[in-house]
């Protein structure tokens, strides 16, 4: 009970941010609630360091919608994700979609080697760019744990630019005389909030809007890749170098030690997939076979918008103004640089595939 007293004061911070930040990002869907809350939480950790500190009064709550929440917000994501929905949408714009998203992975290992960018920040910016922002940082976020500045900091860079993609991409689709689906393609792929998808999508027409958004969903479903990808490679990376897997003569206690070790990971393979990428996945195929009722959709999709929302304002207040000057401009760029990548190529293959 103590504990759970002492989680309240946290909780209850980001419930009220979350919530407030939903409400107006509804009224400016340019900007959308995940900017509110990240901002929110990061003018809240500015004010009242020490009390949002780990030992602070909002510590406890604040670290618990950190670590917990994020998986929650990503299942329930799943549940508004059914294959069947999908499907048609995913045949005819796979060659888009993947294309962009290569190119956009390409990018990033090229720009970030340029930047000499630090793994953890070329990792989250680069997932949020190429896959659906928030959600992606969310996802990656619960693989990797890295650093809750970096978190902060690659959020902030994402949103900046899905803002002037909002801003840019209607007209400059206007002056290519794209057609509303074809405009729908490019949004959902090339930007990344949902809020901002939509946002652009509703700018250009309703048709587009509504083509952008079920382009996104097929997007938001390489969450799943990606953390099985993050995860085999944490893994990867643990075991070389040292232990039991480095260098050093070979005899027959040690093959034996490598075989049974290899059968104690085979044993174990279920390990490799993190459980919430797993429930997302079943989710998702629920939600494919008709199990939840059409009238949840939109509650469901609310619920976890809210808890994302949370999540970032939780995130948002251990932000370190100090450490962000530390990482400079570099992050800023790499984002610039990856969605400039994927605008381009994604109008490119359109123009290939006869998109345009």
């Amino acid at each position: 009970m103590c504990c759970s007293l002492r989680l309240l004061p946290g909780l209850a911070l980001v419930a009220g941010l979350a919530t407030v930040a939903t409400l107006i990002g509804r009224a400016v869907p340019v900007v959308g609630a995940p900017v509110f809350a990240l901002g929110a939480g990061a003018l809240v950790g500015l004010a009242y360091r020490r009390s949002v500190d780990e030992d602070g009064v909002f510590g406890p709550g604040l670290e618990v919608t950190r670590q917990r929440v994020l998986g929650l917000a990503i299942v329930l994501l799943g549940l508004g994700l059914p294959f069947g929905a999908v499907l048609s949408v995913g045949r005819q714009t796979a060659v888009v979609l993947v294309g962009t998203v290569i190119a956009g992975a390409v990018a990033a290992v090229v720009v970030g080697r340029l930047l000499a960018l630090d793994r953890e920040s070329a990792t989250l910016v680069a997932v949020g760019s190429t896959i659906c922002g928030a959600s992606a940082i969310a996802a990656a976020t619960a693989v990797i744990k890295p650093d809750r500045e970096r978190v902060a900091y690659a959020l902030g860079t994402i949103f900046v630019f899905n803002v002037l993609a909002v801003l840019a991409f209607p007209p400059l689709g206007r002056l290519l005389g794209m057609s509303e689906e074809a405009f729908g393609l490019w949004a959902g792929t090339a930007i990344n909030d949902t809020s901002s998808v939509l946002a652009a999508g509703a700018i250009f027409g309703p048709a587009a809007a509504q083509f952008a958004v079920i382009v996104k969903l097929v997007r938001s479903l390489l969450i799943v890749p990606m953390c099985v990808g993050l995860h085999l490679g944490q893994r990867g990376g643990r075991g070389t170098g040292g232990g039991r897997y480095g260098g050093g003569p070979r005899d027959s206690q040690s093959d034996g030690g490598q075989r049974s070790a290899g059968a104690e990971d085979r044993r174990a393979a279920w390990r490799v997939i993190p459980l919430f990428v797993v429930l997302f996945v079943a989710a998702s195929v629920i939600a494919g076979f008709g199990l939840v009722p059409e009238s949840w959709s939109g509650p469901l999709g609310a619920v976890s918008a809210w808890l994302i929302a949370a999540v970032l304002a939780a995130i948002g207040t251990s932000l370190s103004w100090q450490r962000v000057r530390v990482a400079g401009v570099r992050p800023l760029v790499f984002g610039g640089a990856i969605g400039l990548v994927l605008a381009l190529s994604c109008l490119a293959i359109q123009q290939v595939t006869g998109w345009l």
